[in-house]
């Protein structure tokens, strides 16, 4: 895929579903007793991995069009085990928070996935199941996927996790579903809370307290109907196109802005962006609004600390924006970077770096040198979706012509993002 500079972005959009409730709807609607309808899910690879996974269980799970789904659950003792290996694809998410669910079941599983999946560290996760009780094995013996599973009889835990980390975090809670006293999680920093969030409107009875989420065995789940706001990490690379391009004006409607997610919105803020948020009246306990971007005057900014877990994601295009601000922008304290689809600090630096940036990796993040012109280059995506979507918007604002390869990897979790790029320009 090839980009060239873009003179002006304009128009108006709408992003596709959440990528992480999109998850959660599926694996607590098969877990619930009932019918489970879902508006707005996000098609994307990793999400038809999620059903894939659970119509191996025995959930059916209907697809009317592209983005409604009908999952008819079985109740939290209803998944029956699968013919052969649950297959994961690229999803952490899955692998993780299955993990959690399978750990409590009456079967035996093999959970794996793709090459990237099976480099991914998931002993955070196999320590403190294997403390609740689960009967977890690295089959490679090396922490990571394939994962085998044998569902067993759980225990309620308290968990301290290193990691400010949603997909931890909710692996431990979907365990706990299955235990024989209350389990909770306490994080060094808040993570997204989809999972809490979604499992009380199901019927779960789930608390919280700073950093700190507590879970009550054995709920009765009970099917919901769930609308699944826009992305925010896939507006993310819309409202970053809409700053650093001139003459560019960009709407951008029904993105959720929770609070643990919207780390990305407060950068932009301390930026300097021309952003405006226009918060719409839902009854969803999950927030949305209309974002308005405009070309922006950016400042370089530090950020640190509780900040990253709410725009973990969101990092590779924030590091793109930090080129065109003026001064210099310090990350800190995302040494996570280095375990997603790519070590993606590396990734950012050396592709960048390849484009005329001037930016050195730390040990836990970037620094990043803003005002130099950036020109077109060869970039290695190294199939990770968030890598390609933002050197396309870097591509849209230098010089000559950048070429993307492995561009596809975008189905991951966006699979008209470059048509909708196109759209605006």
């Amino acid at each position: 895929m090839k980009f060239t500079r873009a003179k002006a972005l304009k128009g108006s959009l709408t992003v596709p579903g959440d990528k992480s409730i999109s998850h959660r709807a599926v694996m607590f609607g098969a877990l619930a007793d009932g019918l489970t309808e879902v508006e707005g899910f996000l098609p994307g690879a990793d999400c038809l991995s999620t059903i894939d996974c659970f119509r191996r269980m025995g959930i059916s799970v209907e697809r009317p069009n592209a983005t409604r789904l009908l999952i008819h659950g079985k109740g939290l003792h209803g998944l029956t085990g699968p013919s052969d290996t649950l297959d994961a694809g690229n999803s952490g998410t899955t692998t993780r928070l299955l993990s959690g669910i399978l750990s409590g079941q009456t079967f035996e599983t093999t959970l794996t996935g793709d090459a990237s999946i099976r480099k991914r560290p998931m002993n955070r996760i196999i320590e403190p199941l294997s403390r609740m009780g689960a009967s977890i094995e690295s089959l490679p013996g090396n922490g990571c996927a394939p994962l085998k599973i044998q569902g067993r009889s759980l225990h309620g835990i308290h968990y301290a996790t290193k990691v400010a980390s949603a997909q931890v975090k909710s692996a431990i809670l979907l365990a706990g579903l299955y235990g024989d006293s209350p389990t909770s999680v306490t994080e060094p920093a808040l993570s997204r809370n989809h999972t809490e969030l979604m499992l009380c409107s199901f019927g779960a009875r789930v608390r919280t307290e700073g950093t700190t989420a507590s879970i009550e065995p054995h709920p009765h789940l009970v099917g919901q109907k769930i609308s699944v706001p826009g992305d925010i990490s896939s507006a993310a690379y819309f409202l970053a196109a809409g700053c650093i391009t001139p003459d560019s004006e960009l709407l951008i409607r029904h993105v959720g802005i929770n609070p643990t997610r919207d780390g990305i919105l407060r950068v932009l803020k301390r930026m300097g962006a021309d952003v405006t948020v226009f918060p719409a009246d839902t009854k969803s306990e999950e927030p949305v609004a209309d974002l308005l971007v405009k070309t922006s005057h950016l400042r370089g900014c530090i950020l640190e600390g509780d900040l990253i877990p709410a725009l973990i994601d969101e990092i590779p295009v924030i590091a793109v924006l930090a080129c065109f601000a003026e001064g210099t922008t310090v990350i800190r304290d995302a040494a996570e970077l280095k375990v997603k689809e790519s070590n993606r600090i590396d990734v950012m630096v050396d592709n960048l770096s390849a484009m005329g940036a001037h930016i050195t990796a730390t040990e836990d993040g970037m620094i990043i040198e803003g005002g130099y012109p950036l020109h077109g280059a060869a970039i290695d995506s190294h199939l990770d979706h968030r890598i390609a979507m933002s050197f396309a918007i870097a591509g849209l604002n230098a010089d000559g012509e950048t070429a993307i390869a492995g561009a596809e990897c975008v189905n991951i979790s966006y699979p008209g993002f470059y048509g909708d790029l196109k759209g605006c320009t």
